[in-house]
């Protein structure tokens, strides 16, 4: 009995570090991803979105992998979802 209390008294220390890990990183960064995928699947034509590289771009069709999308000088290009970093909402609109 004794032997077993020593063992866990010694992996205690990675067990509370480990639960300060998760709490503090992974869970966040779990979060954060689910709200960002669903974000993507909620963005429809019009939307502006600002991707990666931060260039500001409207919504003008939505496609499997990539969205069709204006730029400000009404040139058209294609965008994939990976690099759209966030969506615009009114109220943050770009000057």
């Amino acid at each position: 009995m004794g032997q077993a209390n020593e063992l866990f008294v010694s992996l205690l220390p990675l067990i509370v570090l480990f639960a300060v890990f998760y709490f503090f990183l992974i869970r966040p960064q779990r979060v954060q991803a689910k709200r960002h995928k669903e974000m993507l699947a909620a963005l429809k034509k019009g939307d502006k979105v600002v991707s990666s590289g931060g260039l500001i771009c409207e919504i003008i069709k939505v496609e499997v992998e990539f969205f069709s999308v204006r730029l400000s000088d009404e040139s058209n290009a294609k965008l994939s979802k990976n690099f759209v970093a966030y969506k615009l909402d009114d109220g943050t609109q770009a000057q």
